[in-house]
């Protein structure tokens, strides 16, 4: 008797211990975020003073040298760009999903997953590479002009790029649909594929908004291989063809050599991003919750 209360003292000292590092985690994490947020505030505070938010955020003329500090057409050439990106991506990767859960052979299923799982692994860089030297050619050929640099090739490597994130998480949340699902649609005479769009897919939601969402994040805060395939040029694009900017890559590519309200307004343009980002995820969720009542 004196053991078992030893061992379950024990236990309950383990489970309040594993409780308080779980809320440290949570907290810890909390307050990086919170850092990070006031440092970014605090280095826009003197953009927005002198040049002013709305100048900056609806501000379409960006000319450091000029003093101009709009980021507008960087604003819309992200906005542009991840919205494409997602068209393209997220068929694709419910496809590919629904491929790996219902359709692909045992074996088939574990190469075809290793190969997707895989594409996460590669750095940004050499999804860049690839948009340059193969993605670029096709688009001139297609009518693009310059070097094909583009919003499109810039939206077919982001799609390229955000695929293997929302299939994963697309696959493990029809995994984790209940297998009774599938027997009671069949039992009712429904096929495969209307098991599939009709029953599945609809129980997956809440995974599948989840995996949408990471990709949107995934694409709108991505950097280098934007910088290498969109053209950088801070003007509305006017086409798929047509030259872009985005937040990031007008961060990544001027902070090195900017000094004074050039550099806060750079502070500022990462402001800008972080709300955007927040917008987009705020969006998603009241969307998400709309169709879960």
């Amino acid at each position: 008797m004196i053991m078992f209360r030893r061992k379950l003292s024990s236990r309950y000292f383990i489970d309040r211990l594993a409780r308080y590092a779980i809320y440290a985690s949570a907290l810890i994490a909390f307050l990086i975020l919170f850092t990070i947020v006031i440092f970014i505030v605090k280095g826009s505070l003197p953009a927005f003073r002198e040049v002013g938010v709305f100048n900056i955020v609806f501000g379409s003329r960006w000319y450091p040298s000029k003093d101009a500090f709009g980021i507008l057409t960087m604003i819309a050439g992200s906005v542009i760009t991840t919205a494409l990106a997602l068209l393209i991506a997220v068929p694709l990767s419910l496809g590919c999903a629904m491929f790996l859960f219902e359709v692909a052979p045992k074996r088939g299923r574990k190469i075809i997953r290793s190969m997707v799982e895989l594409l996460v692994g590669i750095p940004s860089v050499v999804y860049g590479l690839v948009g340059m030297i193969i993605l670029s050619p096709i688009i001139v050929s297609l009518g693009g002009g310059g070097s094909g640099a583009s919003v499109l090739t810039a939206a077919l490597v982001l799609a390229i790029m955000i695929l293997p994130t929302v299939t994963s998480i697309t696959e493990d949340s029809l995994n984790a649909v209940p297998v009774r699902y599938r027997e009671g649609a069949f039992a009712l005479g429904a096929t495969r594929w209307q098991t599939m769009y009709h029953v599945l897919l609809p129980a997956a939601r809440r995974g599948i908004v989840t995996a949408v969402l990471l990709g949107t994040g995934r694409a709108i805060g991505e950097t280098m291989a934007m910088v290498m395939v969109i053209g950088n040029s801070p003007i509305f694009p006017t086409s798929l063809f047509s030259a872009a900017r985005t937040l990031t890559g007008n961060i990544a590519v001027e902070i090195a050599a900017a000094t004074g309200i050039h550099a806060s307004t750079l502070f500022a343009t990462g402001l800008v991003l972080l709300v955007l980002i927040m917008v987009i995820n705020s969006i998603g969720l009241l969307a998400y919750g709309r169709r879960i009542k």
